[in-house]
C-alpha cells in the first residue's frame, strides 16, 4: 500500500526499496545518525552496535535460506567459527590481506555450507534440522583437533584488521569498517529476494513440489540458498574475530545458534526488514537483561546463584512464546500494520 499520491508510473519505480521523499528522509537521517554515533555515544553502545551488526549479518544468511527457501538450519553458529577461524589463519600464518582474507573466509564457508547441505534434497523439517545442528558439533570438534593449525581448544590470536598500513585498533575505528559492509550485505540481501533465484527459493518454501513440477531445480536451488547464509556466517565470523581479539570455540555455541534462529523469528520470516528488527530487538533485549541480572539477584537472594546463567534463557524464551501465540509473523508484520494505519488516517475504512 502506498501513500496518497504516490503511483507506480514506470517499472523502475515499482521495484525501487526507496520510494518516497519521507523515505529518502528517513533513510539520510538514520545513516547520518548511525555514522556519527561514535562521536556522542560511550564506548559500550558503540561496541554493542558493532557486535549487533556482525550479528545481523549472520541472521540475514539464516534469513536467506530459512526465511526465503524455508530450510531450517541450526548451524550458523559453526558457519561462523569456520570464517573466523579460516580468517585468522589466513592473516597470522599466511600474511594474507585483510579484505583478501576475509573474502577467502565467506567462500571457503560456503562450500562447506554446500557440502552440509546435500542432505537437503531428501530430508526437510525438524530432519533438516538435526543435520544442520550435527554438522555444527562436527564443525567445532574439527576446530578443537587440530590445535597445530586452530589452536584447539584454547583458541587462537585474531589479528588487528587493516587496510595496507591503516589498521582497525579501536572500536571507533572498527565501527566505521563493520557498519558500511553490514549495509553493503542487508542491501545485497534484499536485493535477492527480488531476483530469480529468490523467486525459486520463495517457490521452494511454499511448496516444493508444486516447485519441481514448475521446473524448479529443487536440489541446484536449495545448495545456492544454503552456500549463501553460509557465505554471510562466514563473512561474519572473519568480521567477529578481529572484534574479540581471541577466538575459540566457547565462542561459537549451539545456543548462539538458536538465538539467531529466534532473531528471524520474532523479525519476521521471509523478510530483511525482520531479519534486521529481529536482530536489534533481541539484542537489546539481551543487554537489557544484563543490566537487570544484578538487580534480580539482589532481590532474589535464593536465585542468586541461577540468576547469570538462567535469567536471559528464560526471557528470551519468553519472547519467542509471546511472539509465536500473539504475532507470529514478526515485527515485520507490525510494521506493515503501523504504515497501513497511519497513511489511511483519518480515513482507516
Amino acid at each position: 500500500m502506498l501513500p496518497c499520491g504516490t503511483f507506480n508510473e514506470t517499472y523502475a519505480k515499482d521495484m525501487a526499496i526507496v520510494r518516497t521523499r519521507l523515505q529518502w528522509g528517513l533513510l539520510i537521517a538514520l545513516m547520518i545518525g548511525v555514522l556519527t554515533l561514535p562521536l556522542y555515544a560511550s564506548g559500550y553502545i558503540v561496541s554493542t552496535t558493532i557486535a549487533t551488526s556482525i550479528v545481523l549479518i549472520a541472521v540475514l544468511g539464516l534469513a536467506i535460506v530459512t526465511g526465503y527457501c524455508g530450510q531450517f538450519s541450526l548451524g550458523q553458529a559453526g558457519f561462523l567459527a569456520v570464517g573466523a577461524y579460516t580468517s585468522a589463519i589466513l592473516i597470522s600464518r599466511f600474511n594474507v590481506p585483510f579484505l583478501l582474507a576475509i573474502v577467502a573466509a565467506g567462500l571457503f564457508t560456503a562450500i562447506i555450507g554446500i557440502i552440509f547441505a546435500i542432505p537437503s534434497l531428501r530430508i526437510k523439517g525438524f530432519y533438516l534440522c538435526m543435520v544442520t545442528i550435527g554438522a555444527h558439533f562436527i564443525l567445532i570438534w574439527v576446530i578443537i583437533h587440530l590445535p597445530r593449525l586452530t589452536g584447539g581448544a584454547d583458541g587462537m590470536v585474531a589479528p588487528w584488521a587493516n587496510i595496507g598500513s591503516f589498521t582497525f585498533d579501536s572500536d571507533t575505528k572498527y565501527f566505521y569498517f563493520v557498519i558500511p559492509v553490514t549495509i553493503l550485505m542487508t542491501f545485497i540481501a534484499k536485493n535477492i529476494g527480488r531476483t530469480r533465484a529468490g523467486r525459486a527459493f520463495v517457490a521452494v518454501r511454499d511448496n516444493d513440489l508444486a516447485a519441481e513440477v514448475m521446473g524448479i531445480n529443487l536440489f541446484s536451488y536449495k545448495m545456492l540458498a544454503f552456500a549463501m547464509s553460509a557465505f554471510y556466517a562466514g563473512l561474519a565470523g572473519a568480521l567477529w574475530g578481529p572484534f574479540l581479539g581471541r577466538i575459540s570455540p566457547e565462542h561459537f555455541t549451539l545456543l548462539d545458534a538458536v538465538w539467531y534462529l529466534g532473531m528471524v523469528i520474532v523479525g519476521g520470516m521471509g523478510s530483511i526488514l525482520g531479519a534486521v528488527l529481529g536482530t536489534v530487538f533481541l539484542r537489546v533485549l539481551r543487554e537489557i537483561v544484563s543490566a537487570l541480572t544484578p538487580w534480580v539477584a539482589n532481590t532474589f537472594p535464593s536465585m542468586e546463584r541461577f540468576a547469570p546463567a538462567t535469567f536471559g534463557s528464560i526471557i528470551f524464551a519468553l519472547s519467542i512464546i509471546i511472539f509465536l501465540i500473539s504475532e507470529p509473523r514478526g515485527l515485520s508484520h507490525r510494521w506493515e500494520i503501523f504504515k497501513a494505519s497511519y497513511r489511511l488516517w483519518p480515513f482507516s475504512r
